[in-house]
């Protein structure tokens, strides 16, 4: 029985992707309405699939003992909230997942909505999470010099440069407590990458001396707009970043 809707839903796909020659003189409205018939199929497509999924095929996941103050998560979000993730070359949407940023592991929900396990990371070319994009930057592309270390990044901008942040977690302890407590404690790191290098930038120097064949235009454009590194590091560091590469075009 599964392989028989298995094979209509394939069949579906094709026949909204390959029209016949009367939909090929389809207006703009009726492309729309293609549109939203394959991706309706698609999601279809996905939910019948279920356990026969590429998806769900990474080790078993397990939360971390309560001993530990706080959580392991992106933005503290410890509830699966549905996300979007290009997974070994298919895309697959409202998947419920967590991000771990402590163990930088993309926990997802079985489709059975009780078992949980983390995706293997080789195969994550990015995944889009609570309003963030996230990109896998593998080993084999790094060379030996190379600042930055594989894992996932939130891509913040990305143009002729490109302005990346890492999202990560250490685990602190706390001596001056009676039971020694042990917390989860957040950091932040930021790279830009021009010409095919990565830089580390820790604040507004860094990043500025890595843009430096436009300072005085970009000093201009800070002063102009009222910019403030420090206020929104972030904001600033993306605004900065596309106005050169506007003026770099």
């Amino acid at each position: 029985m599964k392989k028989c809707i298995f094979l209509y839903l394939i069949i579906c796909i094709i026949n909204i992707l390959i029209p016949n020659n009367t939909l090929a003189q389809v207006t703009i409205g009726d492309s729309s309405s293609r549109q939203k018939g394959f991706t309706n199929a698609l999601n279809l497509f996905n939910t019948t699939v279920g356990e026969q999924s590429s998806l769900y095929n990474g080790p078993e996941y397990y939360f971390y003992d309560p001993i530990y103050k706080g959580n392991a998560y992106f933005m503290d979000m410890n509830a699966f909230t549905p996300g979007t993730i290009y997974y070994d070359g298919t895309l697959y949407k409202n998947v419920p997942m967590l991000y771990d940023i402590y163990s930088d592991k993309v926990v997802v929900l079985l489709y059975n909505h009780f078992s949980k396990f983390s995706l293997l990371r080789e195969r994550v070319k990015s995944f889009d999470f609570l309003d963030h994009h996230f990109i896998n930057i593998a080993a084999d592309s790094l060379d030996n010099n190379a600042v930055i270390s594989p894992g996932f990044y939130d891509e913040l901008y990305k143009g002729k440069v490109q302005v990346l942040a890492r999202r990560a977690k250490n685990i602190q302890n706390n001596p001056g407590t009676t039971n020694y407590e042990s917390y989860f404690n957040p950091i932040k790191s930021y790279y830009l990458k021009k010409n095919n290098i990565y830089y580390s930038v820790g604040g507004e120097g860094s990043f500025m001396s890595v843009l430096k064949d436009k300072k005085k235009e970009l000093q201009q454009y800070i002063r102009a707009n009222k910019i403030k590194f420090r206020r929104n590091p972030e904001e600033a560091m993306v605004k900065i970043a596309s106005y050169y590469d506007h003026l770099t075009n």
